[in-house]
C-alpha cells in the first residue's frame, strides 16, 4: 500500500507557553503532560466540571510550551475557555499558524512526524510538514475515511460538546485518558464512570448498504430507541450505542438494517 498524506484543514492550532504551561495543562486536561517531550503527542479533552467533553485535543510538545491541535471551528472557544483558567497562571494563550498534517499506511515516517497516539494504524501526524518522498497527497475525505474504516471516533466530528462523556468516545480505549494522574477538570465524573464500571453506551461503527443516514438518526433495537447515527459515508457511520441492547435484537434505522461492528482494538 502507498504511503499518503493529508493536510487536515479542520484542525487548527493554539499555543500555550510560558513557566507554568505544563502545570496549568495538568489541572485542566484528561492526559498527562508533565512527562510530554518536545515532538511527542498527546491525545486529551477538555471537559466540563460534570464531565462531559468540551474539546478533544491532541497536545504536542514543544521545549518553552505546547501545540494543541484542536478543531478549527472550535479554536476560539478553546481559547476563551483557557483564559477563563488562567488566573494567575504564567501562561501565554493564542491562535498559532501551522497547518496540521496527517501520514498513513507507512510503518514509519521521517523526522518532525509522531504518531498518532490512538491507534497505530491512523499513521502519523506532524505541523507544518512536506509530503515525504514515496508518499501520495490525498483528501482529508480519504483521511477520515480510514479513521471511519478502523472505528475511531472523532469527538470533533462525533460528540456534541456538553453532551457525550469521554469514556462513551471511546476516549479510555484510545490513549486519552490517564487514570494514574492527579485533579483535572471533571477527573471525578470519569473516574467514577471507569471504577464502577458504568459504562451504558459507546461509540461504535455500523455497517449497512447505500449512504449514511443523517446525523442523529435513531437507531432501533426491535421496537427500543439502542442510540444514535453520528458521522458516517458510504457503507459506514460512527453511532453511540446502548451496549445493553445492540445484540438482543436487529437494529435498524429509518427501517433499514444496520449493523454493530466492533473494532478489534475495542477489545485489546
Amino acid at each position: 500500500m502507498t504511503a499518503a498524506f493529508a493536510t487536515l484543514g479542520s484542525r487548527a492550532l493554539v499555543r500555550v507557553a510560558g513557566p507554568d504551561w505544563r502545570a496549568f495543562l495538568q489541572g485542566l486536561v484528561s492526559n498527562d503532560v508533565e512527562r510530554l517531550e518536545p515532538g511527542a503527542i498527546r491525545f486529551a479533552a477538555l471537559l466540563t466540571p460534570q464531565g462531559r467533553v468540551l474539546f478533544d485535543l491532541f497536545i504536542v510538545g514543544g521545549e518553552q510550551g505546547c501545540l494543541l491541535d484542536v478543531h478549527a471551528a472550535r479554536r476560539e472557544a478553546l481559547v476563551q475557555r483557557l483564559s477563563i483558567y488562567r488566573l494567575r497562571a504564567k501562561v501565554e494563550i493564542a491562535a498559532a499558524e501551522g497547518a496540521v498534517c496527517a501520514l498513513w499506511n507507512t510503518a514509519a515516517a521521517p523526522e518532525g512526524w509522531a504518531r498518532d497516539p490512538r491507534l497505530a494504524e491512523l499513521g502519523f501526524r506532524g505541523v507544518d510538514r512536506p509530503v515525504p518522498a514515496g508518499a501520495e497527497r490525498a483528501l482529508e475525505d480519504a483521511y477520515d475515511a480510514v479513521r471511519l474504516g478502523l472505528g475511531a471516533p472523532d469527538p470533533a466530528r462525533d460528540a456534541v460538546p456538553d453532551k457525550t462523556y469521554p469514556i462513551e468516545a471511546d476516549m479510555d480505549l484510545l490513549n486519552g485518558i490517564d487514570f494514574q494522574k492527579g485533579c483535572y477538570v471533571g477527573q471525578e465524573t470519569t473516574s467514577r464512570m471507569k471504577r464502577r464500571g458504568g459504562i451504558r453506551s459507546r461509540m461504535l461503527p455500523i455497517r449497512f448498504e447505500g449512504p449514511p443516514p443523517p446525523f442523529g438518526a435513531e437507531v432501533l433495537a426491535g421496537d427500543l430507541r439502542a442510540g444514535e447515527v453520528l458521522s458516517g459515508r458510504e457503507g459506514v457511520a460512527m453511532a453511540l450505542l446502548r451496549l445493553d441492547r445492540i445484540e438482543a435484537a436487529d437494529l435498524t434505522v429509518g427501517g433499514r438494517p444496520v449493523r454493530a461492528a466492533a473494532p478489534g482494538w475495542l477489545t485489546r
